[in-house]
């Protein structure tokens, strides 16, 4: 069993490097780069007014607490913290040296049915993603009253690949598993291969993190799906692991 990694950066990398370790084969091919935001400047104005600061992804940590570092300036004390997913929540609760909220489930859904998200009306809601994304989270809380605003602390940018070469590559090294780790990453990934591969790529095996990509998936033609209920490596890594063993057992 070989495993297409599409998660960028050192996540990445580092799941790549833990699969090997495992005895999976796996490959890197990172489907976006992932830079600063432009509003990162505008967070010593933001986060101190913020009631409520929602952080969607580690990356936005990273960047958020590197942009107040390099600015001398700390995390508010007073407001409330959560994220989307307890590895996110980690680094953020590293960060700012004070308990983060966070779903069992990682996703929008589950964040908007946490207890603290029920009641702000009239509370100011900051939330940290990239450029794009969580529309459901900003819309919901609307609804509810709150006073909500994004602020993009990175950028996203499109890996363009040609399928004519990468497919038959993949191919060679019998790709049997694919992880994609975002909606719009698998969006992306789709649009990038031609006609004549879709057959072999639907084929695959794809590891989501959430029910409502595995849904878009199987909606465009993926036939096998695996929600694996978060994107955090660990979480990736025990739903493959138990495939291995299965594959090690059939020979």
């Amino acid at each position: 069993m070989s495993v297409l990694v599409t998660r960028p950066g050192k996540q990445g990398l580092a799941l790549c490097r833990q699969l090997e370790e495992l005895g999976i084969k796996a490959i890197h091919h990172p489907l976006i780069t992932i830079q600063a935001g432009e509003q990162l400047s505008s967070l010593k104005q933001q986060l101190p007014l913020a009631d409520i600061i929602i952080a969607v992804s580690q990356h936005t940590v990273e960047f958020t607490h590197q942009a107040l570092t390099n600015a001398n300036l700390n995390w508010p004390n007073t407001a409330v913290y959560l994220a989307v997913g307890q590895k996110s929540a980690q680094f953020l609760s590293k960060a700012v040296n004070q308990k983060v909220h966070y779903p069992e489930v990682s996703d929008s859904e589950n964040l908007l049915n946490l207890p603290l998200l029920q009641q702000v009306s009239g509370k100011r809601i900051i939330i940290l993603r990239g450029n794009g994304g969580r529309e459901l989270i900003y819309e919901t809380l609307r609804e509810r009253g709150a006073i909500v605003e994004y602020c993009e602390v990175y950028k996203r940018e499109n890996l363009a690949f040609h399928s004519e070469i990468a497919v038959p590559f993949w191919q060679d090294r019998q790709i049997k598993q694919l992880i994609i780790t975002s909606s719009g990453q698998l969006s992306f990934f789709i649009e990038q291969i031609a006609p004549q591969y879709r057959d072999w790529i639907f084929q695959l095996v794809l590891l989501v993190p959430s029910e409502r990509i595995a849904i878009e998936a199987r909606r465009v033609g993926f036939q096998t799906v695996v929600n694996t209920g978060s994107a955090s490596n660990k979480d990736l890594l025990a739903s493959l692991w138990p495939r291995k063993q299965d594959e090690n057992n059939d020979k």
